[in-house]
């Protein structure tokens, strides 16, 4: 079976998110694609990882289904990898991610579109304060495992606003 292109992931992920919305009610896909937007420079790979990193999380598709339908094992790896594990607690997974260069600039890319004062903005305040509080304790781990001018660069088309943390 031929691999997947990135616009046959796409499609996948946007019928893997079919009528899922996110925690401000946008439909889900457009978090993916997001993501996706902010790995561009860093190839076809990690836009694909990026555009499936939630679905083994949010939706009935496994890595397996991923496999069958074509999406490259490296793809699925990387998936895998920044997908939520029953009982590991979150500060563990991101130590985990941060062992593996792929999985850390995936998770940037999430953790900065997550991050954007304007999709905060239409939280209740103390979802946003949680997880405000939550995702900068992420990019101090996060930031530290990748190089800087990858995540300045995955920073600056995601979340500008992010850069002035970088300093």
């Amino acid at each position: 079976m031929p691999e997947l292109t990135l616009a046959d992931v796409d499609a996948l992920a946007a019928e893997a998110h079919a009528g899922q919305v996110d925690k401000i009610g946008a439909p889900y896909v457009e978090h993916v694609r997001a993501v996706a937007a902010g790995l561009a420079p860093f190839g076809t790979g990690l836009q694909m990882a990026a555009l499936l990193h939630d679905v083994l999380e949010d939706t009935p598709l496994t890595a397996d289904d991923l496999l069958r339908a074509g999406v490259p094992f490296g793809v699925v790896a990387t998936v895998r990898r920044v997908t939520r594990v029953s009982g590991v607690a979150y500060s563990a997974m991101l130590e985990q991610i941060a062992t593996d260069h792929s999985a850390t600039l995936v998770k940037i890319a999430d953790n900065a579109h997550n991050s954007v004062a304007e999709r905060a903005a239409r939280l209740d305040e103390a979802d946003r304060r949680r997880l405000a509080d939550r995702y900068r304790a992420a990019r101090r781990v996060l930031w530290p495992a990748a190089a800087p001018a990858d995540v300045r660069t995955i920073v600056g088309i995601v979340n500008p606003a992010l850069l002035d943390e970088l300093g």
